[in-house]
């Protein structure tokens, strides 16, 4: 047992001395980066497929903190609970299965949202109104009303809002556009967007399983949420529900936020007279598009092409299944082409290339874009700073409303005009209709 012995005021005044003459060490992660004070709280709203890896992304960014994870699926939920605590050595990330429990913690700065497509509208508005900052995979929505909303809500309430269209992120894709927009093709004259066709089974389930019981662990209810609710069938559920209409919008806007929302970037020189980056948009839209005949479990278009019309006599088409269309984005202009694509980067002349990494080095570019240290790292930065990312809610939206619009014509077998300030459909009532789609109750805007 410890004494206690009556320490005098000539004695504490000594102590204090000597104490002060000892240097203080103090760890250096109380001033760096990952101090509590520099650390930007998250909570991630779904985890499963690309949620998990973006979770993974933000666990390895020391002025990061994971506090709270939210999935209907139990499994998904307590394995990413697991992960978290592992990796920071305690037992401080909690779970949820309904987002709002997390986004009403007032400890959390922002959230990435890894949910399917018609998820992605709800959690993103409510989140914005509880004063998160927002990393939202791509598509921005489910359909092109909900994308309007979702950037009402991001601008009223001030938020930073990155979207999970990391190709921006790339140098390739990053230098590309630079040569486009920094006029080493003269004016572009036609672009072309080269996407996937058919259905990938990215969960090995096949497309024609009989409906089920859900598995016991996952809360199939609110899994469906807003959207029409339809049995439970293993085929389109995790990875698979992008080939569902219910849940996604197949491959044109699985993939309308990667290399569309490049064909936008490289068309955002001023000279080009398209418009500002947040208010681009067509005039004219025509789709056409091959869907699964009958009542198919994966009923989403397999093969599609999109003709669009834009300001200054630009001409951009989207396609899915069609060889003259090359996968990923190439700009045509008076004076040559540039082609970019998933790890790779092309030119007519491609000596452009050398040159313009050269100038960006240099800093000699009128129209330089950013470089980006990495997709979760920018958005970090910019929660930060305050300034906006490379992917903010307005580019997203505008750089998925072709695809939805596409959608739109191919159903009901017509061109449509598009104003795209108004973000209207003109003259066509029966169009209109599908640019939203009604909420399940009880969930709503």
């Amino acid at each position: 047992m410890q004494s206690h012995r009556k320490i005098t005021r000539r004695k504490a005044l000594q102590l204090g001395l000597a104490a002060s003459a000892i240097p203080m060490i103090v760890p250096s992660r109380l001033f760096g980066d990952d101090a509590p004070s520099k650390q930007i709280t998250l909570g991630c709203i779904g985890v499963g497929w690309q949620g998990g890896g973006n979770l993974n992304a933000f666990l390895k960014l020391a002025d990061c903190r994971v506090l709270a994870i939210a999935d209907v699926d139990q499994g998904h939920l307590n394995a990413a609970v697991d992960n978290v605590n592992r990796h920071y050595q305690n037992t401080d990330c909690k779970g949820y299965k309904d987002f709002r429990e997390l986004l009403g913690r007032s400890d959390i700065d922002a959230v990435c949202i890894s949910t399917p497509d018609h998820w992605h509208c709800i959690p993103a508005v409510e989140a914005a109104r509880a004063k998160k900052d927002i990393f939202c995979e791509k598509p921005l929505s489910h359909t092109l009303a909900e994308g309007i909303a979702m950037v009402e809500a991001v601008k009223e309430n001030g938020r930073i809002w990155q979207t999970g269209s990391w190709q921006r992120s790339l140098a390739n894709f990053r230098q590309g556009t630079e040569l486009v927009i920094n006029g080493y093709i003269g004016k572009v004259k036609r672009v072309e967007v080269g996407l996937p066709s058919g259905h990938g089974d990215f969960e090995k389930t096949g497309h024609d399983k009989p409906n089920g019981a859900p598995p016991k662990d996952v809360d199939y209810d609110f899994w469906v949420g807003p959207a029409a609710m339809i049995p439970f069938n293993p085929c389109r559920f995790h990875k698979n529900w992008r080939w569902c209409y219910d849940f996604g919008g197949g491959q044109l806007m699985d993939w309308i936020g990667h290399h569309g929302d490049i064909a936008h970037w490289g068309l955002t020189n001023p000279k080009f007279g398209v418009g500002p980056d947040d208010r681009i948009g067509p005039v004219e839209v025509e789709g056409k598009a091959e869907f699964p005949a009958g009542e198919a479990v994966w009923n989403t278009a397999t093969r599609f092409r999109v003709e669009c019309k834009y300001p200054n006599d630009i001409d951009l088409v989207i396609a899915g299944g069609y060889g003259d269309i090359k996968s990923g984005t190439k700009w045509i202009g008076e004076h040559g082409w540039v082609w970019v694509d998933r790890g790779r980067f092309d030119a007519s002349d491609p000596k452009r290339k050398e040159d313009i990494a050269e100038r960006e080095r240099k800093h000699d570019l009128e129209f330089a874009l950013a470089i980006s240290p990495g997709h979760q790292r920018e958005f970090l930065d910019c929660v930060k700073s305050r300034n906006r990312t490379l992917t903010p809610v307005e580019i997203a939206h505008r750089s998925a409303t072709p695809g939805h619009l596409g959608y739109i014509s191919s159903v009901v077998g017509r061109k449509l005009k598009w104003d795209a300030a108004k973000q209207e459909i003109v003259g066509d009532p029966q169009a209109s209709q599908f640019l939203s789609r009604p909420m399940r109750g009880p969930w709503h805007l």
